[in-house]
């Protein structure tokens, strides 16, 4: 879907959401009309090259870099970067904190009383197991990594703990103990900008993917094939190539991986011998038929080691890792130019790296190609994105009187909007994640429908509104004025128009859609720029309540327009 087509796309199906809600057979018909008939936007004419960025560092380049990096663009991190250099700024956004944020808490005990004596407000990650509180525990882990979106800070962190989770898909629901739910989460954190191959290593034996895909069932009387079958698939080799790796070479890795239970006390993982398959195991000519000696005993574990360090000597894992990241990071459509210019190189240079992912992700996002302007806005924010970024660049904070109790309940409202949207993080729809990542040939744009727009635009409506209190007794929601006050020549309507564009949407807008804009908002259907400035300055001057208002209905009024814009929607 091109850039003029996805406009289009997006304007007749909220029209046709606005007027009528669609049955499935229209919006059908209005998605077949325009899904992926024009070459895509970051391909039009776009430089496929890795070489440095050498254009200009303006904020046209700060937001595009924020926008993929972070959740949300927050106007002030926009003026600090703007200071700093390409690569200065990509190399902080990339800095992130080896120290783990404070865990999870008892936000619960208002509701129910905590059986382990954990008191409110305190940690329960490492308390032991108890049903009764485990679903409260399971929310607020939930809850609490929204939070942690929210607040991130100038970082890439939290996007790549998102990126990771997608890829190393688990449900909370399947894997049923919230602390390791938890566990697995700080996992991900810890290797977020690290070493995929030992993060690999590590999520084979991880608590919460043994449970979620059966590995603690693994046994040398049942092997069981899950795992083995997720980690060539959807881990390290992907699929739909030749030659590819057997089913046979799936049954032989499964025979390997037997043995590793959990010890849900501690909740970490063991290896017991006594289950192990001790057998030697033949692969396929694909992996050079490659033979893992059997081993009995404690050297049974090393097997597993063994059988990662096979699939990681196929370049085919390099290729279907950097696939993903720039899939992630920059657009979904990989034709023969980008695999050739893009995805080769980084997925050599990958190799010589020994696997760690910083230096990769360093050299596309410091790449001609990464801010090419066909690269730009060419993608559909996911309900994430769209949800927290609202937060985020609308400045909205939370008082600084809220108990946990309170936080938890904001963050989980976020959260649980986003999964009327689609996206519920924690609980991917199954082990492959969420299909806007990979489902073919509509990527991204399975985001959108007849359902999920309208509460894109209930989400931003409400926020400029009444906001939600979820229980709280305290509405959450913009306040127009503290943003526009960020920007230094309020004052004047068609900066101010500039100035938020800008922050919120993904492409820019024409002048006379801009001056239409302004004439029905901030100059309330006068015609002279006066009528704002003089609102403003006497409110400036003069922050009563009734000047407030009169600026805040106007100002609210323009971000009601603009977030109901197609380009609000991109990225």
């Amino acid at each position: 879907m091109g850039k003029v087509n996805r406009r289009e796309f997006f304007e007749e199906l909220t029209t046709a959401t606005i007027e009528n809600t669609p049955d499935k057979n229209t919006e059908d018909k209005i998605y077949k009309k325009y899904a992926n008939h024009t070459l895509p936007a970051s391909h039009a004419k776009g430089t496929a090259s890795l070489n440095p960025y050498s254009g200009t560092w303006t904020k046209k380049e700060v937001y595009h870099l924020l926008r993929r990096t972070t959740f949300g663009v927050k106007y002030e991190d926009v003026l600090y970067f703007e200071q700093k250099t390409m690569a200065q700024s990509v190399d902080e956004l990339l800095n992130i904190s080896s120290t783990p944020p404070p865990p999870p808490v008892n936000n619960y005990e208002n509701t129910v009383n905590d059986p382990n004596g954990i008191n409110y407000g305190q940690t329960w990650v490492n308390a032991p197991y108890n049903s009764s509180v485990n679903g409260h525990r399971r929310a607020s882990f939930k809850s609490w990594w929204i939070g942690r979106m929210v607040n991130e800070q100038r970082s890439i962190h939290e996007k790549m703990v998102m990126f990771w989770h997608n890829h190393f898909a688990t449900e909370t629901v399947g894997v049923a103990y919230a602390q390791l739910a938890y566990k697995h989460n700080a996992l991900l954190r810890a290797h977020a900008l690290g070493n995929f191959k030992a993060l690999v290593k590590e999520i084979t034996i991880d608590p919460a993917m043994l449970r979620y895909l059966n590995g603690h069932y693994n046994t040398k009387t049942a092997p069981d094939e899950n795992y083995a079958r997720e980690l060539m698939e959807l881990f390290t080799l992907g699929k739909n190539y030749t030659p590819i790796y057997s089913e046979d070479d799936i049954q032989e890795a499964a025979k390997i991986l037997t043995g590793w239970r959990n010890n849900y006390t501690t909740f970490t993982s063991y290896f017991n011998a006594n289950v192990h398959e001790t057998s030697d195991k033949q692969f396929s000519s694909f992996f050079g038929n490659k033979k893992i000696i059997g081993k009995s005993g404690t050297a049974g574990a090393d097997e597993t080691d063994e059988l990662i360090d096979m699939i990681f000597q196929k370049q085919e894992v390099a290729r279907f890792i950097v696939r993903k990241l720039y899939r992630y990071f920059v657009y979904y459509v990989i034709d023969n130019t980008i695999e050739f210019d893009i995805i080769t190189p980084l997925a050599q240079e990958l190799v010589l790296n020994k696997f760690e992912i910083k230096p990769i992700l360093e050299k596309l996002l410091k790449s001609q190609h990464f801010y090419d302007v066909n690269s730009q806005g060419c993608y559909i924010r996911n309900p994430l994105d769209h949800i927290i970024g609202t937060f985020r660049s609308l400045h909205i904070t939370l008082p600084s009187n809220f108990d946990p109790e309170k936080e938890y309940k904001i963050w989980n409202y976020l959260r649980y909007y986003a999964s009327l949207m689609n996206m519920d993080p924690g609980d991917p729809p199954n082990v492959a994640g969420w299909p806007a990542y990979y489902q073919t040939p509509d990527y991204y744009e399975m985001w959108i429908n007849s359902s999920t727009l309208p509460r894109r635009m209930m989400f931003t409506d409400m926020m400029l509104a009444s906001g939600f209190s979820a229980g709280t007794g305290t509405a959450i929601k913009v306040d127009p004025t503290i943003v526009a006050k960020q920007y230094y020549s309020a004052g004047d309507p068609n900066m101010l128009i500039d100035f938020f564009v800008e922050l919120l949407l993904g492409l820019p807008l024409s002048t006379n859609k801009k001056n239409d804009l302004k004439t029905a908002t901030l100059l309330s259907g006068q015609s002279t720029d006066y009528y704002w400035t003089s609102a403003w300055a006497t409110y400036v001057g003069n922050p009563t309540t009734a000047n407030y208002n009169i600026v805040r209905s106007r100002i609210n009024s323009l971000l009601t327009e603009l977030t109901r814009l197609a380009e609000y929607q991109l990225c």
